[in-house]
């Protein structure tokens, strides 16, 4: 019997590509781990507080999407996923200096395509304020949420 780690046989994503001065990568090396931390834990409403150790961790357990200018990172994303059915889109950030050039939707329609390419058929992710940035990438809301539960203990003590 064979077991997990012997039977992993998942594909690598590994992507570049340039836009309008900027610089699309998932290359972790080139994470700037101090700030996107800073965005995430004092900036984003999702992750407000989020411990840096937190953060660390879930950079480990994911695919990292990174936009640069000038070598400066620009903007995040992270992708949760088994690499067979399922992904998830989570803490898509982009510096406010930067926003409103379309690379919050880049960064979505990057990880759609390179999630396709490996067979992931399911993409999620959640918003409060940017459907529309989504909705560019081809997301709509969920078609049955009743079949959706969650385990929240983000707030317990």
């Amino acid at each position: 019997m064979s077991t997990a780690h012997e039977t992993n046989t998942a594909q690598e994503i590994n992507r570049t590509a340039t836009r309008d001065g900027y610089e699309l990568s998932t290359d972790p090396d080139r994470i700037d781990v101090d700030r996107v931390y800073d965005w995430l834990s004092n900036d984003a409403y999702w992750a407000k507080g989020r411990p840096r150790e937190i953060v660390e961790r879930s950079f480990a357990n994911s695919v990292l999407f990174g936009i640069y200018k000038d070598n400066v990172q620009v903007a995040f994303a992270r992708v949760v996923t088994d690499r067979a059915t399922f992904g998830w889109l989570c803490d898509v950030y982009v510096d406010p200096a930067e926003r409103g050039h379309g690379l919050g939707t880049w960064l979505a329609e990057t990880a759609r395509d390179a999630l396709a390419e490996i067979g992931v058929l399911r993409i999620i992710l959640a918003t409060w304020d940017a459907h529309g940035v989504y909705a560019k990438a081809g997301f709509v809301q969920v078609a049955r949420p009743d079949r959706w539960m969650e385990i929240d203990r983000r707030n317990t003590p």
